[in-house]
């Protein structure tokens, strides 16, 4: 069996599709290594039949970048020569520069998925010299020199939302209760914790008691969340982390959420509709481009957090709570964006990247 070695930051966002890929290359047959960084160890169950590397690298703007990148060019490099894999992809974030830079100066067949409309920093420093660029969406950005390389295959996805691939919608119902998902990435965000219990106390009362709220919190925010929803009798699960966000997902019938590429990608594959608030001062604002997507094709809202105050969300939400069927609506075109086999089309690509490596151990 064949190497192939995936490299990627050590957030979920760019783990949880690197963890989709790996599955189904093992399916088909292939060893897998990951090379990543110190963070990766929370994500490590995620990869059970994989060989874990770890490469050294920083952050870009940190005053040792330059002596941490070179270091682990020169780990990635005696390591990928030992391991000789037929392919090694890049799944951006700066862990991966090191890994990527050294697989083309060893001449590996190589590729790098962009999970976000705009192309991130890490992989613009290698997109010009690797062979082929997965794109989960239409690149808004940045593009390669070389547009042809370019593969629209979708954002793999980690098995829980495959699982939950077009659930069904509940229509919120007279009288019934309005499921509420509220979340701002594997941190939490402080500005939702401010402004969203805000708006939900501003609502009228009868919806107020019809609300369900479930909503991510950082743990310096929880405590005061929970007062003021306790206060308002709105009904509340408030967690500082939740493992099983997908089925949150699926449950609700409308989310209120940052825009980063994962986010929208599992949004489209479960169905819902959604308001997106970019995260203010993002590289190069990636996340206002994702949630344009979706609001472009009236399927969510894209709000700047500039914009967004307790008054005037809960105008938006009680125009958007008084029209059930406008809501299913939005969460049949989220779905219809979604791209399906989005790990199988990535691992297409990945297996004719190898071929001719896998050729050359052959002849």
């Amino acid at each position: 069996m064949s190497v192939i070695v995936l490299s990627a930051g050590g957030t979920g966002g760019h783990l949880f599709p690197a963890q989709a890929l790996a599955g189904e290359l093992a399916r088909r047959g292939r060893d897998i290594v990951v090379m990543t960084d110190a963070r990766f160890a929370n994500y490590a169950t995620a990869f059970p039949n994989a060989k874990i590397e770890t490469v050294p690298s920083s952050p870009f703007n940190a005053v040792t970048a330059p002596f941490k990148i070179t270091a682990g060019f020169v780990v990635a490099l005696a390591k990928l020569l030992k391991l000789k894999p037929a392919a090694v992809i890049g799944f951006g974030g700066y862990p991966s520069v090191p890994v990527m830079l050294a697989a083309n100066f060893a001449g590996l067949p190589t590729g790098i998925i962009e999970q976000n409309a705009v192309v991130g920093r890490a992989n613009r420093l290698v997109m010009n010299k690797v062979r082929k660029v997965a794109a989960a969406f239409p690149i808004a950005r940045f593009a390669p020199a070389d547009i042809s390389k370019v593969v629209l295959t979708g954002n793999p996805l980690r098995p829980e939302v495959e699982a939950l691939w077009g659930a069904h919608y509940n229509v919120p119902q007279t009288g019934g209760p309005i499921r509420l998902l509220v979340f701002g990435g594997s941190q939490g965000a402080h500005a939702l914790s401010e402004i969203v219990p805000g708006a939900l106390t501003r609502l009228p009362h009868d919806m107020k008691m019809r609300l369900s709220v479930v909503q991510q919190c950082r743990a310096e925010d929880i405590e005061q969340v929970r007062e003021i929803y306790r206060n308002a009798e709105i009904r509340c699960q408030l967690e500082t982390f939740f493992s099983d966000l997908p089925q949150r997902m699926a449950e609700a019938q409308l989310v209120i959420a940052r825009s980063g590429a994962g986010t929208i990608a599992e949004l489209m594959a479960i169905g819902r509709p959604a308001i997106l608030v970019p995260l203010p001062g993002a590289l190069d604002d990636n996340q206002t481009p994702n949630a344009e997507i979706l609001s472009k094709a009236d399927a969510g809202w894209c709000v700047p957090q500039r914009t967004l105050t307790p008054d005037s969300l809960a105008q938006m939400l009680g125009a958007i709570f008084a029209d059930p069927l406008a809501l299913a609506q939005r969460a049949s075109r989220a779905h219809a964006l979604a791209v399906p086999n989005a790990a199988g089309k990535l691992a297409d690509m990945v297996d004719d990247l190898a071929l001719s490596s896998d050729q050359r151990r052959a002849a």
